[in-house]
């Protein structure tokens, strides 16, 4: 096993953003990296890439100057034959291009299996439906995510096809490449990789905050085992640390919930949502096959957890944002306890009834519902619980997702400055105080590394003992398919109106 060591520290006028004395990745092999989101782990890849503009940030890499480290061997040689699949494609992509141009783009005009890719990608071996896109010039709302995602990672899989057997010094960066992608998709992107990777053994740095990713390497890829390294970030005491994560680790604790998953039991019903949704110029349907073949209502009861399920923008955020009354929509009913709620219904009186009393919201982003400019401590001021919270108790309430007790110097901080797991971790808080008869959750394990991931889990399960339904909308199936038995899973169509 040959390894690569860097010693990487990167500031910002004088303000430490990264600092980390041993950043391992190693040769020839697929580095899983593993962690929550915003402590680091992207610019420490755009760093190693050489994709970082020494004038915009003070970098230096093994005691070097960020521009030495750009003029190295190692460097040119990495920005020749690498790739780096940016977490927020937009980052990448041209817009004064079509996809396809960017697809046939300099070295990638020659390459290899262009059309197999995107099909695999698509899961479409008949019907190119990506053709759809492919003479689009990129735009803010179109492609999708999911679709731009899919378009930046078909860029590096014909690189790395163009390079089988002479890829030694080229490194690939995928970071968060799945986010906007539902199961199925992200599983054909894993095969692809790994396909990839099988004929060339470039080396991988794959950044993610999807631990089930490891659930499939080892289930369907047991042979490359041995090439494939799980490590995880983590900030202790204010510095990054890199461990060896052990598969074991998340797949034991995983076993475990399964064994130990409650039987089903019928409970008394706390909201009905009508199958049929109108909004936006689109009917939304319910159901409960993924097929749409069987209408039903949308049911939440009381200590049992319901799940929507649907590939990523058919319009579960938009259900669920609906259903607070947050969105507007064309037509819909839903009964809450003794109430009706239809798109008649006016904003106050979702606002009177409804919001922080009956039901409350985790959002998937925790920008849309922290103000990034308050400090830490009055985060949970104004929420509606009963009494205020003193110093103790959101103390209290704040350790319950955080390993160390927190300082004066922490619930000082302004919130823009946390990481985005410890904004997600105070999102959930919010959110888990509240003794609301619902709580829907958003991609509640986003951004979470395996500790805070098993904590939120825990939450959950004692709301759900003190008698709350909750309703969940995730792509972390393997996690909350341990919690939900088949009676309690919906899923969610969509359609244009006519």
């Amino acid at each position: 096993m040959e390894e690569r060591k860097y010693n990487i520290r990167i500031l910002s006028e004088n303000r430490e953003l990264v600092a980390i004395d041993e950043f391992r990745v190693v040769k020839s092999a697929i580095n899983v990296l593993l962690g929550e989101s915003g402590i680091g782990k992207s610019l420490i890849s755009l760093a190693i890439a050489g994709l970082i503009d020494p004038d915009e940030l003070d970098v230096h890499i093994d005691g070097r100057p960020y521009r030495s480290y750009l003029n190295s061997k190692e460097a040119i040689e990495i920005r020749r034959n690498g790739f780096f699949v940016f977490q927020e494609p937009s980052s990448h992509l041209n817009p004064l291009k079509t996809l396809r141009m960017q697809l046939r783009e300099g070295s990638l005009e020659e390459a290899p299996g262009e059309e197999s890719i995107l099909r695999k990608l698509w899961q479409n071996p008949k019907l190119a439906e990506y053709e759809n896109i492919l003479d689009v010039y990129p735009k803010p709302y179109r492609p999708s995510g999911g679709e731009k995602q899919r378009i930046l990672a078909a860029m590096a899989f014909k690189k790395m096809a163009s390079t089988a057997g002479s890829s030694k010094g080229s490194v690939y960066f995928f970071d968060e490449p799945t986010g906007n992608l539902d199961n199925k998709l992200r599983n054909e992107f894993l095969d692809l990789l790994v396909e990839n990777f099988g004929e060339s053994r470039p080396t991988i740095l794959l950044i993610t905050h999807d631990y089930s990713m490891i659930s499939r390497f080892i289930g369907k890829y047991p042979a490359i085992g041995k090439n494939i390294y799980y490590r995880e970030l983590m900030l202790e005491h204010g510095r990054l640390r890199l461990r060896d994560f052990q598969p074991r680790e998340y797949l034991l604790w995983l076993e475990k919930r399964v064994a130990a998953k409650p039987p089903a039991e019928k409970k008394e019903m706390i909201l009905r949502l009508q199958p049929e949704i109108k909004v936006f110029g689109r009917t939304l349907h319910i159901s409960r096959d993924p097929a749409g073949n069987t209408p039903a209502p949308l049911v939440i009861r009381k200590g049992t957890v319901t799940y929507l399920k649907a590939p990523s923008g058919t319009g579960k955020t938009t259900i669920v944002k609906i259903m607070m009354g947050l969105i507007k929509s064309e037509k819909m009913s839903m009964e809450l306890g003794d109430t009706v709620y239809s798109e008649e219904t006016s904003r106050n009186a979702w606002a009177g009834r409804v919001w922080g009393k009956q039901m409350t919201m985790v959002f998937q982003h925790a920008d849309e519902s922290l103000n990034l400019n308050s400090k830490v401590k009055d985060v949970f001021s104004g929420l509606p619980v009963v009494g205020s919270m003193s110093k103790e108790e959101i103390a209290d309430a704040i350790s319950e997702l955080f390993e160390e007790a927190p300082t004066r110097e922490f619930l000082n901080k302004k919130v823009r400055f946390l990481s985005g797991g410890q904004k997600q971790r105070l999102n959930l808080l919010r959110s888990l105080i509240l003794h609301t008869d619902i709580i829907i959750l958003d991609e509640p394990l986003n951004g979470l590394d395996f500790l805070s991931v098993a904590k939120v889990i825990t939450m959950i399960e004692t709301k759900l003992q003190s008698g709350i339904g909750i309703m969940v909308i995730s792509h972390n199936e393997e996690v909350f398919d341990t919690m939900v038995g088949p009676e309690n899973i919906y899923y969610l169509n969509s359609s244009s109106l006519d």
